[in-house]
């Protein structure tokens, strides 16, 4: 649905106020987060919910396999990653019958982002540190 859908509907809720109008609330770093993603992407707002939070979703899975080191922002792009993907069937909810054509579509295109870095160096290792052995 989009924003204008939203209005239209008498459900004038921006995404990010959609997020922030979850129970149990994100933890507020991980909604700050978010909420920077759709601030620079204003376009994101005329996408449906759920596709607006795939599409962020990828942006940040494609920030932490392109992060030079394991750091605190990567872990915090990952939690990220993952919350979108879970609030994006969370609001697809709202439209039973998509959901398979959904998860298909998100399934792919998360996967298009991991194998786009298959093959590179892993991550313990581009910061010069020898990634650990299990």
């Amino acid at each position: 649905m989009t924003r204008n859908e939203n209005v239209a509907t008498g459900r004038g809720e921006t995404h990010t106020q959609w997020l922030r109008a979850r129970t149990p609330p994100a933890p507020h770093a991980l909604l700050e987060c978010i909420e920077a993603l759709f601030e620079f992407h204003p376009a994101w707002e005329s996408l449906p919910r759920a596709d607006a939070l795939v599409e962020a979703s990828e942006l940040l899975l494609h920030r932490v396999l392109a992060g030079t080191a394991m750091a605190r922002t990567a872990a915090l792009d990952l939690l990220a990653a993952d919350a979108c993907v879970t609030y994006a069937f969370e609001a697809a909810a709202d439209e039973p019958d998509t959901i398979a054509r959904r998860a298909g579509e998100a399934e792919r295109r998360i996967a298009a982002v991991a194998a786009a870095f298959a093959g590179s160096v892993p991550l313990g290792e581009r910061s010069g540190q020898a990634a650990s052995a299990p």
